[in-house]
């Protein structure tokens, strides 16, 4: 049998605003109702932002705190994965909410230019915040958007900042970074697999080339991303109905490659993660 795939399902993020999608989940209400709906639909992990009154990115904890409170409620086995991502947030506070022990939180292992910015990850900032996941139990998931990304986790992993075996995301499809190409999460996954026996990843792909991504990770044998943080847009000119819609479509996509869509309970099993209280 096949081995299940693991839908992770991204919210909201720190970029799109509900006037680009009416259904963008931003308060922490918002929020919790839509995981519920995205957990229903057979998504196991959740990668979550919270966002201020004015939309803006946030960094609060109290707010973290609230939305994972409410997840746990509604969906009690879900992972729950917090984002240490820059946009909007000074680095000093990206981390300042793991002391809440989510499952999991992302971790870039290097900086990158995005279509506007650069993406600052300093290697003593991404070394501080593996320690500090590592400390409280937080599995990190590695976001690759770049090659050298996933050569720097080999040495965090060798240096024991990281616990083996890492679970990593390739993103593809943002500006600048790494183009949406089959052949090159070959070489990606190639290269795991020669560096990290045993890593488990996931492949995200960026507006248009969501669903294309989806389904290269789908006939590889890794798992899915998807959800209104990467892509607001059901296709080039509709709008997403929703995270749960995204889920679903991904589902669907599952059963057409035989893959099982994992439980949350057996993404846990999958990813080393202890079993919910």
């Amino acid at each position: 049998m096949a081995e299940p795939c693991i839908i992770s399902v991204a919210i909201t993020g720190s970029v799109p605003r509900k006037k680009d999608n009416p259904a963008l989940p931003v308060t922490v209400a918002e929020q919790i109702e839509s995981t519920h709906a995205a957990y229903e639909a057979g998504a196991a992990l959740v990668h979550v932002h919270v966002r201020n009154d004015d939309e803006s990115s946030s960094s609060d904890p109290e707010k973290f705190a609230r939305l994972q409170e409410g997840i746990r409620a509604h969906c009690r086995d879900m992972i729950i994965q917090f984002s240490t991502g820059g946009r909007g947030r000074a680095m000093e506070a990206r981390g300042a909410m793991l002391y809440l022990k989510p499952e999991m939180a992302s971790l870039a292992t290097g900086s990158v230019n995005f279509p506007t910015i650069v993406y600052e990850n300093p290697p003593d900032f991404v070394r501080g915040l593996a320690v500090t996941m590592r400390d409280y139990g937080i599995k990190p998931e590695i976001e690759v958007f770049d090659l050298a990304m996933l050569y720097n986790t080999v040495d965090l992993v060798a240096e024991g900042l990281i616990v083996a075996p890492p679970h990593v995301q390739f993103v593809f499809g943002v500006k600048h970074a790494l183009p949406a190409r089959r052949d090159i999460l070959e070489f990606e996954v190639a290269k795991l697999r020669e560096m990290l026996p045993g890593a488990t990843w996931t492949a995200a792909g960026i507006g248009r080339h969501q669903l294309e991504v989806n389904r290269w990770a789908l006939e590889m044998g890794g798992h899915c991303r998807t959800g209104l943080e990467d892509n607001v847009r059901w296709d080039k000119t509709t709008l997403a109905p929703g995270n749960a819609a995204l889920v679903e479509r991904v589902a669907a996509l599952c059963a057409e490659y035989c893959r099982p869509v994992a439980t949350a309970a057996q993404a846990r099993s999958m990813l080393g993660i202890p079993a919910a209280a």
